[in-house]
């Protein structure tokens, strides 16, 4: 059984470890809504490249690019996001969830044959893919990628992508990430970044772009060859500020969680310590009343 003064350290230790998580929950809060700000931010760019694009499809003009090229899948890479920095709950254990699910859809689909190049985006994630990096299967971290990259990094980092696919490394190119929806909710998303398909155009469209007379210079089909790159640089940069966001969510709900554990096991153990006070005082109040009896 323990003792008064092994319980108030007990006390003590709990305490501060559920002001310790309290601390880190505020400290990933206000990352989160940095995140969130950022989405945001981002949101006018590529809304603008939508919309030319949009203006660009309501022509009659035949559009190609060597980025919608579609060919025989021989080669395939996945770009998954996870996290560089533990404590944010199973979020990385999801993903990896997500990843074992396509490696299975993309054997089934186009033979066990096929080669598939994992390039992971945070160090928690690489660790993961490294472990099933056998045969078919690939790891190839970019150096100096991590889930933290923004700006230029981001950009380069895309059109390293498009480089390898234009140059014939891959036939296909995914990606695997955590869509964020809110500081609750966060659910895996598997899109295709290379080839760019129609369904990508289409989403793309803005309706009310057909009412809006345009002319294009130099020509459609050149502005369409432009701004196709431009438009995935903004979708990876999404990617990266949402992967961001969804970590800070996470790890929000890991700290919230770890803080109603702390407080539980805090009232619990001063209920303890309490209980074994009053059984103290009272077995000194009788051990005193004894003695005034004799």
């Amino acid at each position: 059984m323990a003792t008064l003064r092994e319980l108030k350290g007990r006390i003590s230790s709990v305490a501060s470890s559920e002001k310790i998580t309290g601390a880190m929950k505020m400290i990933s809060s206000a990352k989160m809504h940095k995140a969130e700000q950022a989405l945001k931010q981002l949101l006018p760019f590529r809304r603008q490249i939508e919309l030319i694009i949009g203006n660009l499809l309501s022509t009659d003009a035949e559009f190609s690019s060597p980025l919608t090229e579609a060919r025989e899948v021989k080669r395939l890479a996945v770009v998954i996001w996870g996290s560089d920095d533990g404590l944010c709950g199973a979020y990385n254990v999801n993903i990896f969830k997500q990843l074992l699910e396509a490696i299975v859809d993309y054997r089934q689909k186009y033979g066990d044959s096929v080669e598939i190049t994992v390039i992971p985006v945070g160090s928690k994630i690489t660790k993961a893919v490294q472990k099933i990096a056998t045969g078919t299967v690939k790891c190839a971290p970019v150096e100096g990628v991590n889930s933290k990259t923004d700006g230029e990094a981001v950009t380069g980092f895309c059109q390293e992508l498009q480089r390898r696919f234009l140059a014939g490394d891959y036939d296909r190119v995914d990606m695997l990430y955590m869509h964020f929806k809110s500081v609750s909710r966060q659910t895996p998303a598997r899109e295709q970044l290379l080839p760019v398909t129609q369904e990508a155009f289409v989403s793309a469209a803005d309706p009310g772009a057909s009412n809006r007379p345009c002319i294009f210079e130099p020509s459609a089909e050149a502005i369409f060859a432009s701004i196709l790159p431009m438009l995935q640089i903004s979708v990876i940069h999404d990617v990266f500020t949402e992967n961001r966001a969804s970590e800070q969510a996470a790890r929000v709900m890991a700290m919230q969680s770890a803080n109603d554990n702390a407080k539980k096991l805090f009232d619990q153990l001063q209920l303890e310590y309490n209980k074994l006070r009053q059984q103290s005082i009272t077995t000194e109040l009788l051990d005193i009343l004894g003695g005034q009896v004799k």
